[in-house]
């Protein structure tokens, strides 16, 4: 005989808060961990918002009070403007992380979640979801840059963040060594079109070309800017190895000090 299912059990009252509702007090992180394992992991719940970009869905779940129904949503945001949930369908289990689950399983089902792209051997992005939110977010502190800054600090190096070593110019360099002029850029596979991970977006190839090829102008012509006030430029790829990023960084910034301190030796000297 078919067991009576937790559906049927609250036609006279509410189904239990553990059925549907988040645990009180958590954070947002504990939420997104939520989500994460309910959909089998955070590089599982990415929507496609046009023009290349991405962003992070999740799962809602209300009762309907007059039917004492559990329906499930999937919600997501365009740079802060939250779009209209998609209606998953009714679940029935009797504890909130089977329904999250199955309600995911429904979302992937009916193709509403991009597929979770494979990640560069060697990249710093520490999972293919996190590589996508950086594809999508131009922002500074991105985690490559704070990896980098973690290990030259550790290091005993000390440096400027988010500086722009001409004021006159509207570059900033995302670590920079103001004594010696060195500016350090830590350049995205994507935005900047690193020959090797690279990847043209199959829609809209056109634009995206041309938007980053401008990008690599600009680099260029940064490049030559700096070059041509004293400045040496050092650009660190989002996918190499960060200790050896960091043993480059460190590596030029003590000969330029050597630099320096030779032509203030030469200046000091009486002459001959």
């Amino acid at each position: 005989m078919r067991s009576e299912s937790p559906q049927s059990c609250w036609k006279d009252k509410p189904p239990p808060d553990r059925a549907w509702r988040g645990r009180p007090g958590r954070t947002r992180t504990q939420a997104s961990a939520e989500q994460d394992k309910a959909a089998g992991g955070s590089g599982k719940r990415w929507v496609d918002l046009g023009d290349g970009r991405r962003a992070h869905a999740s799962v809602e779940l209300k009762v309907l009070k007059r039917t004492r129904r559990i329906r499930a949503y999937l919600r997501w945001s365009d740079k802060g403007d939250t779009r209209r949930p998609v209606y998953l369908g009714e679940v029935e289990h009797g504890y909130r992380r089977l329904n999250l689950a199955e309600a995911w399983e429904r979302a992937i089902a009916r193709g509403l979640l991009v597929r979770e792209e494979e990640l560069p051997q060697s990249s710093w992005a520490g999972t293919p979801a996190v590589r996508a939110s950086m594809r999508g977010n131009r922002s500074s502190d991105t985690r490559p840059e704070k990896l980098l800054r973690t290990l030259l600090y550790e290091r005993g190096v000390r440096y400027r963040v988010s500086y722009r070593p001409l004021p006159r110019l509207r570059r900033t360099a995302d670590v920079a060594f103001p004594g010696p002029k060195v500016a350090v850029f830590v350049d995205g596979c994507f935005w900047h079109g690193c020959a090797e991970h690279c990847r043209w977006p199959a829609t809209n190839e056109e634009f995206w070309r041309r938007k980053i090829e401008g990008n690599q102008a600009r680099d260029a012509n940064t490049n030559q800017a700096l070059a041509e006030a004293g400045w040496t430029s050092l650009r660190v790829w989002e996918h190499e190895d960060p200790m050896e990023a960091a043993d480059r960084v460190i590596a030029l910034v003590q000969l330029k000090r050597r630099q320096v301190g030779k032509r203030e030796v030469a200046r000091s000297s009486p002459a001959s």
